[in-house]
């Protein structure tokens, strides 16, 4: 028993000596790391969280596995992660609460990490940690924390109705009792419950914090509420202490449509101007209130100033804002800026009064000013169509009669009233046909015009008739009908038409044509009478009165009329010059001839008739025996004009003075000249002819015989079969049997390619072929003869060619057919025939330097057809415009637009409003388009096109609505026109670029 009693004794005396030892050891080393955890506290409360973090982390490992001490060093190495903003502190924080589950810190954790997300505004994070929160847990001081941090994390993320129970516990806490109340209000304003918001945010009336706040949604509830005076009265409270000028733009905006919504505009205009957007952005709202505002005070400008800054608008305030747009231009008689508006609301059904209405505008001013969009007629018809009922029903019937005659659109007024029966619509349609054969005549579209005038004809009103006879005859003149145009032209019989003062012209003209020469002088002769107030046309009257007596062998009489345009120095004094000459030769008066014709050659530089005076002064000289003065007017002739179609005949005829002479050799030289240099012309057999009879006289047959040989066309064998076979088909040709002419020619052109009359045969069967309009075939006929020595065929060959190539568009080959009639041409009306089209041709070609250099020569001729000067004119115009020369365009352009007519016309006022714009005259620019669209709509082209630049006035002249909506309709409605399209895509992707900085319901563009 004492054994195992001692036994038992050693036994606790070495346990309780080993348990000592064991307790000594870690309360030693407890104590070191209390000591460190102590230090480690102090660093963290010193906010020194590295440093700490580290004692906390030596003081966790250092410390007994489930000490307190352990778990509260791994707390803090976690709370120290959250300040640090480690990567692994979510991760620490959760390890240390599922390492200690029970631990009394786990809650304070989350909620100090949660308060760490909120004190540094992460409302996300803090939230998520505030929700892992055991709230049982907590005192009620902490509970009251929770809720008002949680509720605005939850405010802040946008969970309202959470985030509103929450603030709802707090509503009567000391402490936190006015903040959660604040926010409980605007909870409650957000969710559109005004009436609660209201209750609770009033009840901040006097807290210092929150007073101004509370005041602006409560403002802002009102105004919602309707209740406008409140709205107003508290805005202007507000606005007298608040400095924030975000705050102050947003009060004023309430305040100011507080009092639109009163109809107190004048009021609201300095609050409504004191907004200032949202980023510096209004939005088309924002516009159309001021915008009324300023309608209401009949301030129409400064109202169109702001409604026309609404584009892209497509709601009721946009459809409001275009109407009442349209009423203040309307009011500053601005109708086609009216049109637009009124147009615009019209294709908008948010409200049905205003679109009647609009439409009804609409329609009349389509009437008054034109449309640019679509015919007049149609947007009458469209009216009448959906609202037949309307009591403006029959005043847009009887605008719609009228309407195409408004827009000088004949054909389809015509059309239109070819279906109706009304004896009114039966009464002007003579009328209208002439006005549109007028159109289509000034058009150049003769044979189109004529049985337009013969309706005209038939009228009933004598005015019209007549005027219709007058054209009518006009028409058939110009188709080459003279005694048609004739008969017409004697039936005119009121004089008071405004015709009537040309008729004795046209009359004689006629005659002339007729080569009833006594009537015609009697005509011309009346005209002259009549003393108009046109030199041109009076000396051209002149001239073929003199013409005429001189064809009646009348030359006295011929000479007089002469006399006068000579003295006067009118247009065609050099062919009056000549023409005295003439007939005081006939008259036997050769001496007064001689000293006529060296007047026209000395006097008269430039004249086309100085080689034919030449001509008639070598004759002259050689019918008074003056060989020597005859053969120096031939060599004046041969030296000054060596392209005149005299050439082989004056050579001819020197040869036959010499020979007269005797001087044989030297007529000898000047035979073989002719058949040397022009072998082709008539004048060439001639002088083989007379070679052969002077060889004969000198006894030198033998060397004509080897002369002879050398001339192809001179095969004396072959000449009577050569000129049979040619006069065969010479005869079929003068006959008008084009067809056997055809083959007969062909047929002499195979038997004798260098036969005697070749030249002729090519020239003729170049003729047949054109006759039958075989054009290709007349081609290389046509060539042939231009390409030998100038004939007498050569000038109408290289016109009738000329004419083939502009009839297929061929320019390059015409261009060069017309180089060579311009230079070898011997009548006026070839070379300004040349001239004319070589400017054409060059402009086609894109040679635009040589289409004016050529419009240029026309133009200083001093007698052109008026259509050949109208569009040198119009070239020169477009030319310089091509080339960047605006001050030669605008001037040419302006002086075409004058006689200008249909196309042309509107052409020329597109140009005088795109040269007004480029000088930045905006409005008269404006004007300028507006009188194309109202007088010339029917020509779309040039009347789209023209828009851009109004739409491009508009924008200069800060009216961005107008300048939008009508590039966005041109881009619309006009996709045929693809160059104007893009232009139009461009300058509205420009404006609206630029619009969209200041209003922030106008979408960009790429």
């Amino acid at each position: 028993m004492r054994f195992n009693c001692f036994k038992k004794s050693c036994y606790l005396f070495l346990f309780l000596t080993f348990t000592t030892a064991v307790i000594a050891q870690e309360s030693a080393i407890n104590t070191d790391a209390n000591a460190d955890f102590h230090k480690a506290i102090r660093l963290y409360n010193n906010k020194a969280y590295a440093a700490s973090q580290e004692l906390f982390r030596e003081v966790s490992v250092n410390s007994e596995k489930h000490h307190n001490l352990k778990a509260n060093a791994d707390y803090y190495d976690a709370m120290c992660a959250i300040k640090l903003q480690q990567d692994d502190a979510d991760y620490r924080v959760n390890q240390f609460v599922e390492n200690y589950p029970y631990n009394n810190k786990k809650e304070k954790a989350f909620l100090n990490v949660g308060n760490y997300y909120f004190a540094n505004r992460k409302a996300a994070h803090a939230l998520k940690w505030y929700q892992k929160v055991n709230e049982k847990l907590l005192s009620p001081e902490e509970k009251n924390e929770l809720n008002y941090k949680m509720g605005y994390a939850l405010l802040v993320s946008n969970y309202l109705k959470d985030a509103k129970s929450r603030f709802q516990t707090l509503l009567g806490n000391p402490i936190y009792g006015n903040d959660a109340r604040y926010y409980y209000g605007y909870i409650a304003y957000k969710q559109e419950n005004f009436g609660e918001a209201e209750d609770n945010l009033s009840q901040l009336a006097n807290d210092a914090t929150y007073q101004a706040k509370a005041n602006y949604y409560i403002l802002d509830i009102s105004f919602k509420a309707g209740r406008f005076d409140k709205s107003i009265q508290i805005g202007e409270q507000l606005l007298k202490t608040t400095k924030d000028q975000k705050e102050i733009s947003e009060i004023s905006k309430i305040v100011g449509e507080s009092y639109f919504n009163l109809k107190k505009y004048e009021k609201a205009i300095p609050f409504l101007k004191a907004y200032k957007g949202k980023n510096g952005r209004w939005t088309n709202t924002d516009y159309y209130y001021l915008g009324y505002a300023y309608y209401q005070q009949k301030d129409y400008e400064t109202a169109i100033s702001n409604f026309n800054k609404i584009i892209d608008g497509n709601n009721k305030v946009a459809q409001n804002a275009y109407y009442h747009l349209g009423e203040c231009y309307l009011e500053l008689d601005k109708k086609p800026e009216a049109l637009n508006a009124f147009k615009n609301a019209s294709e908008m059904d948010f409200d049905a009064q205003i679109t009647q209405s609009s439409s009804l505008n609409y329609a009349k001013l389509s009437y008054e000013e034109g449309n640019p969009y679509e015919s007049v007629p149609d947007v009458l018809k469209g009216f009448l169509a959906k609202y037949p009922t309307s009591p403006n029903a029959a005043e847009i019937s009887n605008l719609l009669v009228t309407s195409y005659l408004h827009q000088r659109d004949y054909q389809g007024a015509l059309d239109f009233l070819n279906t109706s029966d009304t004896p009114e619509s039966k009464s002007i349609i003579s009328e209208v046909s002439l006005y549109r054969g007028i159109q289509l005549y000034n058009e150049n579209k003769i044979a189109e015009a004529k049985p337009y005038f013969v309706n005209a004809t038939q009228s009933e009103n004598t005015t019209v008739s007549n005027k219709a006879a007058y054209w009518l005859a006009e028409t058939e003149y110009t188709l080459g009908n003279y005694q048609s145009a004739l008969k017409h032209f004697l039936s005119v019989t009121d004089k008071d038409i405004n015709e009537a003062k040309m008729l004795n012209y046209q009359i004689g003209y006629t005659n002339f044509k007729l080569k009833s020469y006594p009537n015609a002088a009697k005509y011309f002769q009346q005209f002259l009478e009549q003393n108009l107030d046109d030199n041109d046309l009076n000396d051209d009257a002149s001239n073929r009165l003199g013409d005429s007596f001189y064809a009646s062998k009348s030359y006295t009489n011929a000479i007089k009329a002469y006399n006068k345009v000579i003295q006067e120095g009118g247009v065609g004094s050099d062919y009056a010059q000549y023409q005295t000459a003439m007939s005081n030769g006939f008259l036997g008066k050769n001496d007064a001839k001689v000293q006529d014709l060296e007047t026209l050659i000395s006097d008269y530089d430039g004249s086309q008739l100085k080689d034919d005076a030449l001509f008639q002064l070598a004759t002259t000289y050689t019918t008074m025996n003056n060989v020597s003065k005859a053969q120096k007017a031939y060599e004046r002739l041969l030296k000054n004009h060596p392209k005149s179609n005299y050439i082989p005949n004056v050579l001819l005829r020197q040869g036959l003075l010499y020979y007269s002479n005797n001087n044989n050799r030297k007529a000898i030289e000047k035979y073989k000249e002719v058949v040397t240099k022009h072998p082709n012309s008539n004048e060439a057999k001639q002088a083989v002819s007379n070679v052969k009879n002077v060889y004969i006289d000198i006894g030198k047959v033998d060397e004509y015989a080897a002369w002879v040989k050398s001339i192809p066309f001179a095969n004396v064998t072959n000449a009577e079969l050569d000129n049979a076979t040619y006069q065969s088909a010479e005869n079929k040709f003068l006959e008008n049997n084009n067809t056997r002419a055809i083959e007969g020619f062909n047929k002499y052109l195979q038997q004798f390619p260098n036969g005697i009359n070749v030249l002729k045969a090519h020239f003729y069967l170049a003729q047949a072929y054109n006759n039958t309009k075989l054009f290709d075939k007349a081609i290389p006929h046509y060539t042939y003869v231009n390409k030998q020595t100038k004939s007498e065929f050569t000038e109408e060959s290289l016109t009738k060619l000329a004419n083939i190539y502009l009839q297929k568009e061929d320019w390059s080959n015409g261009i060069l057919v017309l180089q060579q009639l311009e230079k070898e041409a011997n009548y006026p009306q070839n070379i300004i025939f040349a001239q004319s089209n070589l400017m054409k041709g060059y402009y086609k070609k894109g040679d635009y330097s040589n289409a004016i250099t050529y419009a240029e020569k026309v133009l200083v001729k001093g007698k052109v057809d008026t259509n050949i000067a109208e569009d040198a004119k119009i070239i020169l115009a477009r030319s310089s415009f091509k080339n960047n020369d605006f001050l030669t365009a605008e001037e040419y352009f302006n002086e075409a637009s004058k006689k200008a007519t249909g196309e042309l016309k509107a052409e020329c006022l597109y140009y005088n409003a795109f040269f007004l714009h480029e000088n930045k005259e905006y409005e008269a620019s404006t004007k300028a388009v507006q009188d194309l669209i109202a007088n010339y709509s029917s020509y779309k082209y040039w009347g789209v096109k023209s828009y851009i630049i109004m739409a491009k006035n508009y924008y200069a002249l800060k009216d961005a609505y107008q300048a939008t909506y009508i590039l966005e309709n041109i881009i619309k409605n006009f996709t045929q026109y693809k160059d104007v399209i893009e232009e139009a895509k461009n300058e509205l992707r420009t404006i609206k670029n630029k619009e969209a900085k200041t209003n922030e319901s106008v979408t960009t563009q790429n």
